[in-house]
């Protein structure tokens, strides 16, 4: 079963670049990797060491050294805890793309993420976990009133046009509190449920991890009907660059 992941970078300014520019996939044993269209688009970006060239499919059995090295080391003292923080254990010895997929593989010395396309779940429904993102940006009374919160509480979407650096940014909100908000790579799809969904569309808590760094302190969960005709990540920047890959989409 193919599992996988879209790459995006992120520009030193924020309010300039940002989007996917490949995709990480991992196949019969095989880990697999390929720029999109996006990186031909995006202003700024240059190609990933030892992967130059953007027409290649890059194949390894090992998870590339780009990837890898946003994974936390077994060998660490606190792994057991990162992975309670992520909502995993460590009896479960994780996938690497999904603990990826839920982490987005963020280090402060690059500006590269990773993140889920999303998919309908069994019951045909839009279910995504994610950390809140902006935590190191809202009051120190926000900060405080999260460990009044319980576990299954509902927040608030505010879509914020009007966001200097992200014109499509949704902000949760609870008890006249902004917490933070939804990943941008979730932004826009949020954004086009709010308007599809007749309010059916729900964040809640699902962890509060309290002595966890910021950018690992809420993982929530994101759930609504999925909408006829909604297709995440089907823009021209989603598109694989390699040919053989789109001869293969079009069969």
């Amino acid at each position: 079963m193919k599992n996988s992941l879209y790459v995006a970078w992120r520009g030193p300014d924020l309010r300039e670049g940002w989007g996917p520019v490949g995709k990480l996939e991992f196949d019969a044993g095989i880990y697999r990797f390929y720029y999109t269209e996006g990186a031909r688009k995006l202003p700024g970006f240059r190609p990933f060491t030892q992967m130059k060239d953007l027409d290649l499919i890059y194949e390894s059995p090992e998870l590339f050294p780009l990837f890898a090295n946003r994974l936390l080391s077994r060998s660490r003292q606190e792994y057991e805890a990162f992975l309670q923080w992520t909502g995993f254990h460590a009896a479960e010895a994780p996938d690497p793309i999904a603990l990826l997929g839920v982490t987005e593989g963020l280090r402060q010395t690059d500006q590269v993420e990773v993140f889920p396309c999303p998919l309908p779940d069994a019951n045909g429904n839009y279910q995504n976990k994610f950390f809140l993102h902006g935590l190191r940006w809202v009051s120190n009374d926000s900060l405080a009133s999260l460990r009044h919160l319980p576990l299954g509480k509902e927040l608030t979407l505010v879509p914020e046009p009007n966001n200097t650096y992200d014109p499509h940014a949704v902000a949760l909100h609870t008890n006249g509190h902004k917490l933070g908000y939804v990943p941008r790579y979730l932004a826009r799809d949020v954004g086009a449920l709010l308007q599809n969904t007749d309010g059916a569309l729900r964040v809640k808590i699902e962890q509060i991890n309290h002595d966890a760094p910021l950018q690992h302190r809420v993982l929530c969960l994101i759930s609504a009907r999925w909408p006829r005709d909604f297709e995440p990540c089907s823009g021209l920047e989603f598109h694989p660059i390699p040919k053989s890959l789109l001869v293969s989409a079009s069969n």
